[in-house]
């Protein structure tokens, strides 16, 4: 195995799409052309290459989301909108039953999905809701930290519930009816035209 980050992309595609405990390590040697004894000196179990492709993923929507605030830093609310629009973006790959799997299967991942919603997302959008409320694009008297705890979860339950909604809506349809539309509802008048 000559390129790990490679081998990590391709694994995570993988565990995305078919589930972390469906595709097997098998499967995996045999669709990189590599014998699972070649995985086994780069990597001690499964466990360890679904934490460490799924580490790879979500550092790489970190970087992501960390441009996308920077390029709109003077415009706190359309970052929020960046990082929605990038994690919707990302969110479309991961199947139900990946999810399920972390949870299931592998704690230490789950628990490394878990500090990445609750750090990344939930902090970074809590972050730019009260630079847009010191601006004056977002009301006074909504709650800034029970708004975006509730966008982080609601989303994530309607994406996945019974019918995953990205096999009927594309994401930016996604984008304007969870996130969008509900950041009309907090803004400001002077603000809500500017919202697109």
């Amino acid at each position: 195995m000559e390129n790990q980050e490679e081998f990590l992309e391709f694994a995570i595609s993988k565990f995305l799409k078919f589930g972390s405990k469906r595709f097997t390590l098998d499967d995996l040697a045999h669709e990189m052309g590599v014998s699972k004894k070649t995985i086994y000196r780069h990597f001690s179990s499964k466990e360890e290459i679904v934490q460490e492709s799924l580490k790879y993923l979500l550092n790489k929507v970190r970087n992501e989301i960390t441009e996308a605030i920077e390029k709109e830093k003077n415009n706190p609310i359309q970052g929020i909108i960046s990082i929605y629009r990038i994690g919707l973006n990302n969110l479309k790959k991961f199947s139900p039953s990946f999810l399920l799997g972390l949870k299931k299967y592998y704690p230490k991942a789950n628990e490394l999905f878990n500090g990445f919603r609750a750090s990344v997302i939930h902090d970074n959008v809590l972050a730019l809701l009260q630079q847009a409320q010191i601006k004056g694009q977002i009301r006074q008297n909504v709650n800034l930290a029970l708004t975006s705890h509730i966008y982080l979860n609601r989303l994530e339950y309607m994406l996945f519930s019974t019918h995953n909604l990205f096999d009927k809506y594309s994401s930016s349809e996604l984008l304007e009816h969870l996130i969008i539309n509900n950041l009309r509802g907090i803004a400001t008048e002077s603000y809500v035209s500017k919202l697109s």
